[in-house]
C-alpha cells in the first residue's frame, strides 16, 4: 500500500488561514494555532457586526427624520402612525434621504400625511 503524505493539503490549508490573518499583530499572523484562533474570532465579529450596521443605520435615519420633524414641531411616532394610517408605503431610508436632500418633497408629504 501506498504512503499517504499530507504536506501539500496542509501547506496549502495553512496559506489559506495565514493570507486571511495577514495583517494580525505578532504571533497572530505567524502562528498557525493563534492564527486559526484569530480568523476563527474575526468571522464571528464580521457576521456579528453586519447585524449592528443594519440596526445603526436604521436608527441614523430614525434621527435625521425627526430632526427634520422638529423643525416642524412634530414627533417622529405621531408621523409613522400617520404615514401608516394613511397607507403611504415610504420606508425611512427614503424619508430620511428626502428628508436631507429634497426638503420640500420632504414637507409635501408631510403636509399630506397630516392632514387626513
Amino acid at each position: 500500500m501506498v504512503r499517504v503524505r499530507y504536506a501539500p493539503a496542509r501547506k496549502r490549508k495553512k496559506k489559506r488561514i495565514f493570507k486571511k490573518v495577514k495583517g494580525a499583530r505578532g504571533a497572530r499572523s505567524k502562528l498557525l494555532r493563534t492564527a486559526k484562533e484569530t480568523l476563527r474570532r474575526a468571522l464571528a465579529y464580521s457576521y456579528r457586526d453586519r447585524k449592528a450596521k443594519k440596526r445603526t443605520i436604521r436608527r441614523l435615519w430614525i434621527v435625521r427624520i425627526n430632526a427634520r420633524l422638529k423643525e416642524r414641531g412634530l414627533s417622529y411616532n405621531k408621523f409613522i402612525a400617520a404615514l401608516k394610517k394613511a397607507r403611504v408605503n415610504l420606508d425611512r431610508k427614503v424619508l430620511a434621504d428626502l428628508a436631507v436632500n429634497d426638503k420640500r418633497t420632504f414637507d409635501s408629504i408631510v403636509d399630506a400625511v397630516m392632514k387626513k
